[in-house]
């Protein structure tokens, strides 16, 4: 295992150097998680966290392109009736 060392500010904030950085795949903005494990020599472990977007982009094909959207709305609408009705109660037929 490698060892760089970089300095904590008096604010709490460290610089992750370059190197790790390129590694992980890190840029400006990005989230990272710190995990501290437990015992008598505590470490911690740095990995950075991608969004729910950003891990499932592109993981579904569109149907056509471009998507029509009215029609998608419309097929969603007339889904969203169908199951609406089913759970309605009968009509009263007197």
């Amino acid at each position: 295992m490698k060892e760089l060392l970089t300095v904590v500010t008096r604010k709490g904030q460290i610089t992750i150097p370059a190197e790790i950085r390129r590694s992980l795949g890190i840029m400006e903005g990005d989230k990272v998680a710190l995990s501290l494990t437990d015992g008598e020599k505590p470490k911690v472990s740095l990995r950075p966290i991608r969004s729910v977007a950003e891990l499932t982009f592109g993981a579904i094909n569109a149907r056509k392109r471009p998507e029509d959207f009215k029609e998608l709305r419309r097929i969603f609408e007339d889904e969203m009736a169908a199951r609406t009705m089913s759970k309605a109660p009968p009509a009263d037929e007197s």
